[in-house]
This record gives C-alpha cells, structure tokens and sequence, in this order.
C-alpha cells in the first residue's frame, strides 16, 4: 500500500507504460524494430572487438566511429528534407533494405576471411549514409502511428526497445564472437532486418496531406534551421544533448579496450559491459514510460544532466568487473534520462510541417557529434591511457552540465 502511495506521488501509472501499444501499426514497428536492433547491438559489439583484435589500437576505434559520422554532417540536415517531402514509410524501407545489405557485405568478407580493417571503416561511412536518411524519417515517423497524446510513452517505449536490445544485442554477441566468430553476428544482423522492413509493409496508415516542396532544398533548411535558433527550448534541448554526447556518451567507444586491458578480459567481458550500460538504459525507460503524461519532465531531464557524467566519473575509478557493471547500470539509467526527455520535449514543442527537419537537427548533433567524440577518446587514450581519457571526459561534461543549468535555470521548468 505505501508503494502504491508512494507511486501516485511521482506520477508513476504502471497501466500506462505500454499504453502507445493500443495502437496496431506502433505494435508492428515496435517489435519489428526490437528484432532488427537486436542484430544491430550484435554487429556493434562485434564490430568493435573485431577491429580491436585486427589492430590492437584504440586509436583505430576512434576512426570507425569517426568514419561512420562523416555522412551523418554531410547528409543528415538533407536527409530532413527528404523526410518533409516524402512518404516517411517508403523512405524507411528503402534505408532499412540498405543497412541489411552492408551487414551482408560485412558477413561475406569475415567469412572469407578477407576483411581488413579498411573494409570496415569504409562500410561504417556506407552505413552512416544510410543513417543520415533513416534517422529523421525515423524519428517524424512516430506520429504517423499515434496519437499525439502518447507521444511521450511512445518515444519511452522505442527507448526501451532499443534498450532491451542494447541488453541482449552485445552479451549475445559476445557469447556467438567467442564461440562461432564475428562473421555470424553480422550474418543475423542482416538477417534481422527483415523484420522491421515487413513490419513496415504490413502498416495500414492514415492518408496524409500529400506535402509539396515550398522551395529548394537550401531554402527549406534554412527555414528549419531558423526555425530552432529561434526557439530557445528547442535550442536549449539541442545544447545539451550536444555537451553529453561529445563528453559522456563518447567513453564507450572505449570499452574494447577497457575489457581487455582494465579489467583483463576478454569478447565476453566487451559484452557484459555494453548490456549492463543497456539494462540501466532499458530501466529508465520503463520508468519514464510509467510516468504516464509527467508534469516535471524538466527536473527528470535536469537531474540526468549532472547524474550522468557523475556516473562515468565514478566508472572510470572502477577496476573489478562486478562493480564496473553495476556503475554502468546507473550510466545507462542517467543517460536515457537525458535523450529520452530531451527528445520528447522537441518533438513536444515542434510544429508538424517542419518536424522532420527539426528532428534532422537534433539527429545531427546526437549522431554527428557522437563520431567526434569517439575519434577523439580514441586519440586521446592513446597518449594518455583509457581511465584518464574516460576521467577527463566526465569532469569536462559535468562542468558543461553545471554550466547550463546555472545559466538556463528555466529548463527544470518544463512539463
């Protein structure tokens, strides 16, 4: 009885966490995509041990993160266009059907053992393309399946899939690297695909206005980018999310090389770190999902700010893996915090006719700045080391995080 007490105080509603589920075309999506990410965490972490055992440099992970972000800041505000003009479940399909080609690819070369890490650098920039289109249409995508009431539930929910497949993806990865090889997590990487793909053909969607051009493609950004200067939560919420992208987020582009050279282990050990980051990720999107409708998104989203960093400040002091794990799963935890509200209240407060090209800038910084980042732990842990690359980067966020709640108090404001 407390508990239940104690629940309606913080606003939490545990009949409403899956209530975006009510609808049949976000079901379809929903777990089309949890299969299709399941594959994608698998070739991630596989990916990155792969490239870890054919180099031995954490240099060489910063450069495939990198490589994979340079069609990200080519492509991504355009491919907000594209998802302003075009229908946004065709231009999913078409983005989906490419990535499980790559994986494709990826397989073939590792099982003919061929693949050099100059294949997969030039694969990662391939699939970044493929990104640079999917990710806003993915993102706009959401409000042609729901309501606009249970969008905040709904992006809770794609938050917990992704992280039930940040869970299982890596440690099972891990497991298959170590026992069959690389080649056959890309192998069901791509085979995954196809459930997201007939997910989206099996969709029976409400017509929209047919949307027309209203200028050229450069006249249309600068609407949209004009659009987000002048909205100062929008451009606070995009401020943020670029501080813990680039100084948070980047340190587990180390954690290859953390398992192996700070803890002593081994595929294994790459695997359970990254699923236990996923299950603190997949708890607080849970939580936020039995929120319901929150009125105090903005402290939630405040508190994950300096949390966050605090988090990775203390995991960089860890050296046995029982409590490294345990650190990462209160990571995990502070960091769905952060992009999971940020991204609900910019969808919130964005106008429909732009929304694709907002969610392009807000995809743009999160994915575009997550490769600099990378590259630059990367560079950075091979002069310095990896705990005092990772113990840098969260005082530096954290000093960021204070920064902007001192001088945008208002954020802890917002509903």
């Amino acid at each position: 009885m407390r508990t239940r007490r104690l629940g309606a105080r913080l606003g939490l509603r545990t009949g409403d966490t899956f209530s975006a589920l009510r609808y049949p075309n976000y079901r379809l999506w929903f777990f089309g995509q949890m299969i299709s990410l399941f594959g994608t965490w698998m070739q991630s972490t596989a990916q990155g041990y792969l490239v870890y055992e054919l180099t031995g440099s954490a240099r060489y992970l910063g450069y495939v993160s990198f490589a994979s972000g340079v069609p990200t800041w080519l492509l991504m505000l355009y491919g907000g266009v594209v998802a302003d003009r075009v229908p946004r479940r065709t231009l999913l399909i078409v983005t989906q059907t490419g990535m499980m080609l790559l994986a494709g690819v990826l397989s073939a070369l590792t099982f003919l053992g061929l693949v050099r890490p100059w294949h997969i650098v030039i694969l990662a920039a391939l699939l970044g393309v493929c990104n640079a289109f999917d990710a806003p249409a993915r993102q706009a995508f959401v409000l042609e399946m729901i309501e606009r009431e249970d969008l905040t539930n709904a992006i809770a929910l794609n938050s917990a899939m992704f992280n039930s497949a940040t869970v299982l993806g890596p440690a099972v990865g891990g497991l298959v690297y170590a026992r069959f090889g690389p080649a056959w997590c890309f192998a069901i990487n791509g085979a995954t695909f196809l459930a997201v793909i007939a997910a989206l053909v099996a969709m029976h969607l409400k017509p929209l206005p047919p949307r027309s051009a209203k200028g050229s493609v450069v006249a249309e950004l600068r609407e949209g980018l004009g659009y987000v200067t002048r909205q100062p939560v929008i451009r606070a919420l995009v401020t943020l999310v670029a501080v813990v992208t680039l100084f948070c987020i980047s340190f587990g582009t180390l954690i290859p090389a953390w398992a192996v050279r700070i803890l002593g282990g081994d595929a294994r050990t790459n695997g359970l770190l990254v699923s236990a980051r996923g299950v603190g990720a997949l708890t607080g999107a849970l939580l936020i999902a039995s929120l319901g409708r929150p009125r105090f998104r903005g402290k939630l989203l405040s508190l994950g700010s300096v949390a966050f960093p605090l988090g990775v400040l203390v995991f960089s002091m860890v050296r046995w893996l029982p409590l490294s794990l345990l650190t990462l799963l209160g990571v995990g935890v502070a960091q769905i915090m952060v992009l999971n509200l940020a991204n609900s209240l910019v969808q919130t407060e964005a106008a429909d006719e732009l929304r694709g090209r907002v969610m392009a800038i807000y995809s743009l910084v999160f994915l575009g700045l997550m490769p600099v980042g990378g590259l630059i732990a990367g560079a950075v842990a091979q002069e310095i080391g990896e705990p005092a690359t990772v113990t840098l980067s969260a005082l530096v966020g954290l000093a960021c995080a204070v920064a902007i709640q001192l001088r945008m108090p208002w954020l802890r404001k917002l509903r």
